[in-house]
């Protein structure tokens, strides 16, 4: 398992008139998780997409239990469960500053030959690279 946390703040652009953090920007911040997860790996989003390989969203879900409010510290827990083939699935956890479970959720993505438009295998380095610390405790 690889399990990865990163913290932001909540913008006030990112509510609504309620004050309530607006429902698709948890999107957007299952997005900030896991570039970071991708990045505690050894390499970027840009360095996958340089080396031919594009990784659409296949599925997002997202389940509600409390809002965030402008100015929260949200932590993004993110965590992959299972080692990935053709797809690859992020499993987050959003906190409060308190620790208050806000959402849960996850995002199923796909890896696409760029050149050939057409799902293909992980490459052998983001392979070599996610072993590394999938049974590792810390990244």
């Amino acid at each position: 398992m690889i399990k990865t946390e990163t913290t932001l703040r909540v913008r006030y652009g990112e509510t609504d008139q309620m004050g309530f953090v607006y429902y698709g920007v948890y999107a957007q911040y299952y997005e900030v998780g896991r570039v970071e997860a991708m990045r505690s790996l050894g390499f970027s989003y840009r360095e996958m997409e340089e080396s031919g390989v594009l990784m659409p969203v296949i599925n997002l879900t997202v389940n509600y239990k409390k809002p965030a409010k402008y100015d929260d510290e949200v932590r993004i827990v993110t965590t992959v469960k299972e080692m990935p083939g053709v797809r690859i699935t992020f499993h987050y956890e959003c906190f409060n500053q308190k620790n208050d479970l806000l959402n849960t959720g996850s995002v199923t993505l796909v890896f696409i030959d760029k050149e050939k438009n057409k799902p293909m295998q992980p490459p052998v380095w983001f392979m070599e690279g996610f072993m590394k610390k999938f049974n590792s405790d810390k990244i």
